[in-house]
């Protein structure tokens, strides 16, 4: 490959011009009010796409354990091939949602931000709802792939579209806003299984068309960043290649990123997914009513969601005071301990609370990813880059998921949450490793990478 030199991140500065053979005139933007309109429609945009990805994503795991069994034919819920088809289900939802991230990433890479992001919004809002129609364990697993390849390539768009657009100094605080946006999603999850605990199971998913109406907005207001149109009229511009994530100085920033990644999502999403199926089959909740298990569990998602809002903002602080990396592997331990506590020994649901507030707070190192993985990438291998490294740990995650699941006792999933925790550990231990990104967090000039054969 040639040389090719791209500018990553930005300095705290806003872009006025849009000539290419002009000079830019560049205003500092240390305000609210001194945002463009560009910057705000694109922040609405990717926090609007988050907040959708939270619903959709988290509908099939708040029903997993009824709707798996209707498919089955009406077995008993705490039959085994429940728990094995439903982890499986999850599994494809999880491995497409990492083959999503690297695909849409490369489309918005070479197509353009704002365009991948409405593509990606439909094929998540179109999969969701046809999920009502599944009549069959695999039909099931086949729309839930096809949705997270949605899901997946919006995580990589949303966050390269944030990057580009806002300043570097806010990263930390942007990050915990844009992960509040699926907090909220989940919770609107949690609300839909509440309000339609009465129905039978598939109809939540028919509440996850509603994102396709986004799409009509951000075809209409939201422009491309300037910094991609102005990486591809750069004249030294050469398209990169996917596989330059593996050359030059990024290889190593790739495995480090794999690595962890890989690492803490799969402990978090078998947290994510047994949680709920772990509490649905608690010995207490056996002579309750289906509806009332979904009001319980509606609960428990919503007391999870808001301490991981208040843990976003506790990741941004500490992202601050302490730089990315630190933070990280900071919280990585501490998620640890909290599975740790709350699973190492069998508790009733009126204990259970305490340790998910702890593991809520804990989830705020997903928010850090956010803004901290796009700037460690040039600008057209940067929602490749995110996309890939970040997602491509959900194959690991959707493999645990199962794996996980055969360390429990029929019905309880209590060790398999115990025993994924102590993922976190490594995790921490890689994430110490990390670069920081080259443009820093205080708003200083930028730097440049340069990539080599």
């Amino acid at each position: 490959m040639t040389k090719s030199t791209q500018n990553i991140g930005d300095s705290g500065t806003m872009n006025n011009g849009t000539d290419a053979g002009t000079t830019t005139e560049v205003q500092p933007v240390t305000r609210l009010s001194d945002l463009s309109a560009q910057q705000w429609k694109s922040g609405i945009a990717a926090w609007l796409g988050w907040l959708f990805d939270g619903l959709d994503m988290h509908l099939y795991v708040l029903v997993a354990t009824p709707f798996v069994a209707e498919l089955l034919g009406g077995v008993n819920l705490k039959d085994p091939s429940v728990g094995y088809y439903s982890s499986w289900i999850q599994a494809a939802f999880l491995i497409g949602w990492a083959l999503g991230g690297a695909f849409f990433g490369r489309i918005a890479d070479r197509m353009g931000r704002s365009r991948a992001l409405m593509l990606t919004i439909l094929t998540y809002a179109l999969f969701t709802g046809l999920s009502f129609f599944a009549q069959t364990w695999w039909q099931l697993l086949i729309f839930r792939f096809l949705a997270a390849l949605g899901i997946g390539g919006e995580w990589a768009v949303g966050a390269s579209l944030l990057s580009e657009t806002w300043p570097s100094r806010w990263r930390p605080w942007m990050a915990a806003v844009l992960q509040t946006g699926v907090n909220l999603g989940i919770m609107l999850a949690g609300l839909a299984i509440f309000v339609l605990a009465d129905f039978p199971p598939r109809y939540v998913f028919l509440v996850g068309i509603l994102p396709a109406l986004l799409v009509l907005w951000i075809r209409r207001a939201v422009p491309e960043p300037e910094t991609w149109h102005e990486a591809r009229r750069d004249p030294s511009y050469v398209e990169p290649k996917f596989l330059d994530l593996f050359r030059g100085p990024l290889r190593r920033t790739t495995f480090l990123i794999t690595i962890v990644c890989g690492l803490s999502l799969t402990a978090h999403w078998a947290f994510m997914f047994w949680y709920l199926q772990h509490i649905r089959n608690l010995p207490e909740l056996m002579e309750w009513s289906d509806g009332e298990r979904s009001q319980i569990v509606g609960r428990f998602i919503w007391l999870v969601m808001l301490t991981s809002i208040a843990g976003n903002f506790l990741a941004a602080a500490l992202a601050r005071w302490l730089k990315y990396r630190v933070a990280v592997s900071g919280l990585c331990v501490a998620y640890f301990f909290a599975m740790f506590a709350t699973y190492s020994v069998a508790r009733d649901h009126n204990s259970l609370w305490y340790g998910l507030f702890a593991i809520g707070l804990c989830q705020g190192v997903f928010a850090i990813f956010t803004m901290y993985l796009p700037p460690l990438f040039p600008t057209l291998l940067r929602t490749t880059g995110a996309g890939f490294c970040y997602n491509i740990g959900r194959i690991a995650a959707g493999l645990g998921t199962v794996f996980f699941g055969l360390f429990s006792k029929v019905g309880d999933y209590r060790l398999a949450l115990f025993y994924a925790g102590f993922l976190f550990l490594p995790a921490a231990a890689f994430a110490w490793l990390l670069p920081e990104p080259p443009d820093g967090l205080d708003g200083e000039a930028p730097a440049d990478l340069t990539l080599t054969d």
